[in-house]
This record gives structure tokens, sequence and C-alpha cells, in this order.
């Protein structure tokens, strides 16, 4: 697959791999999941904190929101992954955050950090940009999110949406994983995911996905349960991809509306974490 990107400052063409649920690595990701039943350790924002809870137990993960600054750092260098995201901010929440990164990084915890509305607001794009000093295992974001965690001039995006393609962030995510140690994550009609070196394309999901709350600050925490799993950043964060955009697809079968179609992607998610259980052999 050939990605054009135009104005990018690197290249003007770059060959990527392309993944789906189809592919048996994927399956194999997903299973460990379900066999392992990581603890995630998730501080999330309010709006999201319950729908996330629920994406994790439907892949078998078990998920647990320990957000007071005097635990968290504790029970991060405990739990089997962490995701920090950014959505709603508060000092309570900032030190907590800090501690589990500090913490997660220092245990050898891997950790996801889901820059939420970075670039939009100053201060947050402080804190993320100061949290990447606790080198994050995967950064999560959109491509306004990952653009504006690099340094690009004018990437921010209109709240927590995005202004930019995730095709347009490719450059800024490859720099920023080279830069920062780790994998980076774009969402958007298509995925992608760069160590830095290689880049990885996963097409898939369905328009819905954007129309019911959480359901990229979820993915975040699947990433942060496969890396639990798996040791290679890159291939876990491929798989969270591919499993999301799979259970999109599946859960999209006969036009729902936005109500119908969050409860069906939780039973997608399930069904394809039953349906992985051969892959174990």
């Amino acid at each position: 697959m050939t990605v054009d990107l135009g104005r990018t400052s690197e290249r003007t063409s770059l060959t990527v791999s392309s993944v789906t649920f189809a592919d048996p690595a994927v399956a194999v990701g997903l299973c460990a999941v379900v066999d392992g039943a990581p603890l995630v350790h998730c501080l999330t924002n309010i709006v999201v904190a319950g729908f996330t809870a629920n994406v994790l137990l439907a892949i078998g993960a078990s998920p647990a929101m320990v957000e007071n600054a005097e635990e968290s750092g504790e029970f991060a260098a405990v739990a089997s992954s962490v995701l920090i995201n950014l959505g709603t901010l508060s000092a309570e929440r900032e030190r907590a955050m800090r501690a589990a990164a500090a913490a997660a990084h220092a245990s050898g915890t891997p950790w996801v950090l889901d820059p939420v509305a970075v670039g939009a607001l100053a201060h947050r794009t402080a804190v993320a940009k100061e949290l990447l000093g606790s080198h994050p295992t995967v950064v999560r974001g959109n491509g306004s999110e990952v653009m504006s965690l690099a340094g690009v001039g004018g990437a921010a995006g209109k709240g927590v949406d995005s202004a930019a393609g995730s095709a347009d962030a490719l450059d800024a995510a490859r720099w920023l994983a080279r830069s920062a140690g780790c994998v980076v994550a774009v969402s958007g009609a298509t995925d992608f995911v760069t160590d830095g070196t290689e880049v990885v394309a996963v097409p898939g999901g369905h328009p819905l996905m954007t129309k019911v709350t959480g359901v990229g600050c979820a993915l975040g925490a699947v990433m942060a349960g496969c890396c639990a799993v798996d040791p290679r950043p890159l291939v876990a964060a491929v798989t969270a991809s591919a499993v999301l955009a799979a259970a999109g697809e599946r859960a999209s079968v006969g036009d729902p509306g936005p109500g119908t179609f969050a409860v069906r992607l939780l039973d997608a998610l399930a069904e394809l974490a039953t349906e992985v259980r051969p892959a174990r052999t």
C-alpha cells in the first residue's frame, strides 16, 4: 500500500503495510488478552470511564480506575498496563497522572498516553509534553493531536475533534515516535501506527464510531491491554486498532442509530474475543 503524503517534509510517498482483523497475528494477539486477562489501570476522563471499562471487559481484560494521587503510582507499578487519557484534567488528576506515569516507567509497566485535545489548549499541551518524559510505550491520538504534540504549527483541532486526517499526520507521527522512543498510533478513517521506521495502516471501522462518545478513548485502553500481553508495542497497537475496526464494521450491520451501535460495538468485541479462542493453538 502506498500513501501519497503530498505536503510532508520527509518524502512525497511512503510505503506502508496494511493489516486487518483477518491477519492471523491479530487473532493471536486478541487471544492473548482473553487468556491473560490483564489488569489495565485507567486514568481516563469522566465522560468515557464507564464505556472504557465495558470495552475492556468485552475483550477479556480487567479494568481498574484508580485516579487519586496517593494510590495511582503504587497501583501503576503492580498493574499489567496503564492508560493515561487527558480528556478532563484537574489538579488532582494531573498529580495522579504524573505519579502513575513515573511509576510505570520505573517499574517497566507498559503505558499508553492519549493526549486528548492537545494543541487546542496550552496547559494540557504542556502536561502531555511533560508526560512524554516518562516514556510512554504508545501515544495514541487523532491527526491534530499527534501533529500538535510533535510541534507542528497550526495543527490544533476543534476541541477533541481533529482538523487533520490521519495520513496528514504521518510525518509528525514518525518524528514523534523517533524522538520520544515510542510507538505512535494515529486514529482516523484509516489508522496508522509507526515506531518511527515501520508504518502499518489499519483500514476499516465505520463512520458511526465517530458518533459515539468514547470510542477513540477506548481504543487507547485496548492498546494498553494488548501492550500488557505483547512485548512488541507496534504489534500490540496494530492489534488493538484492527480489533476495534472489525468490531465497528460488525456493529454497523443494518445501519443502526448511534445508541444501538454503541451497545452492538460491545457485543461485537465480546463475540470477536470468543471467536479467536482457537488461535491459542
